[in-house]
């Protein structure tokens, strides 16, 4: 092929390259006026199921901590000293909202927490954690607890040691459960052990 001959023929690639790139943005102008096609899934996907919880196994570097931790909770909460409590909500950075929340789960007459900790049976308390999977090995086991930061929940009732939450879902301090319940999240980071509580609340049913 002649030096002439390779040039047009460069120049005829080129102008259908050009021709092709022009339809094709045409096309997707034209489909972005049309109702898109979903690429997703017809049907909606199913939601994960709760993580199911368990008891704190009392051999867990973690068992004294939190049971320590609960300990110093409860008790704040029985005196209903908000200077005592409110600092193991956050202290300052408690939001008010949140402040006057707690402040009335400790009197409101349906409030699990006025049934846990002032009738007159004795309080029962749970440690739970979250199970986990019979397939985790036991080097991964390990590396949980060698962490530096862990969370539990801490559920407290005055009706026996029989019913607890299954999921955090259910520890919800909802009116009627039988139990009143705290997440504590532990850390070990820096030169002291450090925890701070939560307290999650639910509607009515």
């Amino acid at each position: 092929m002649t030096g002439a001959g390779f040039a047009a023929r460069l120049t005829a690639m080129r102008a259908l390259l050009i021709s092709s790139a022009l339809a094709a943005a045409f096309a997707l102008s034209a489909a972005a006026g049309a109702a898109p096609t979903s690429l997703l899934p017809v049907e909606p996907e199913a939601s994960a199921p709760a993580a199911a919880l368990a008891p704190l196994a009392k051999e867990s570097v973690w068992a004294p901590r939190f049971e320590a931790a609960a300990d110093e909770l409860a008790d704040a909460l029985r005196s209903r000293d908000e200077a005592r409590w409110g600092a193991m909500f956050g202290g300052k950075w408690l939001a008010a909202a949140d402040r006057e929340r707690i402040k009335g789960l400790l009197v409101d007459r349906d409030s699990p927490f006025l049934h846990a900790f002032f009738s007159k049976g004795a309080t029962h308390r749970a440690i739970l954690g979250w199970d986990a999977p019979a397939s985790m090995s036991a080097a991964e086991r390990a590396a949980i607890e060698a962490g530096q930061e862990a969370e539990a929940l801490v559920c407290w009732s005055a009706g026996g040691t029989g019913v607890w939450p299954s999921t955090a879902r259910e520890a919800d301090n909802r009116p009627g459960r039988p139990y009143a319940c705290a997440r504590i999240a532990y850390s070990i980071r820096g030169d002291a052990p450090m925890w701070r509580a939560f307290i999650e609340q639910g509607e009515p049913a």
